[in-house]
């Protein structure tokens, strides 16, 4: 087993290469260099599989595309770590959508509705003690 900064190293050097794996080697035209970002990677203790979180920009159309061509990309995926990376056995790699920042974004935006919301009723109070006060 290796150690947990081991294991952090090894997954900090996955995510920089598969990055730079993206932008310059990926040559399948439905994974778009500049709509697909490696979020997190997450390796096992063994150092055996690799689980690569990505961020996908575009409809949900786009998004089942860019993962078909991941998927798809795979197998050199794993054979550029293994040239890249000195490791004794190459990891199995898995890709995986992270959506997170859609999460993130969504919740964001309820909250500021109802923040919103507060300042719109807050705004109300006053003309209904002024109603009640006339009474």
């Amino acid at each position: 087993m290796a150690t947990n900064r081991r294991v952090a190293r090894v997954a900090e050097q996955i995510k920089r290469e598969v990055s730079l794996m993206l932008i310059n080697d990926i040559k399948d035209d439905r994974v778009g260099a500049g709509m697909v970002s490696v979020t997190e990677v997450d390796v096992s203790g063994d150092l055996q599989h690799a689980k690569i979180f990505v961020s996908i920009y575009g409809s949900s159309e786009a998004k089942a595309e860019t993962m078909a061509g991941l998927k798809s990309a795979t197998g050199f995926v794993r054979s550029e770590l293994g040239q890249r990376i000195r490791l004794r056995r190459t990891p199995e790699v898995v890709f995986l959508e992270d959506d997170s920042l859609e999460r993130g974004d969504r919740i964001l935006s309820l909250l500021n509705r109802l923040s919103q919301e507060r300042h719109d009723e807050a705004d109300d109070l006053p003309d209904a003690v002024e109603a009640v006060e006339e009474e």
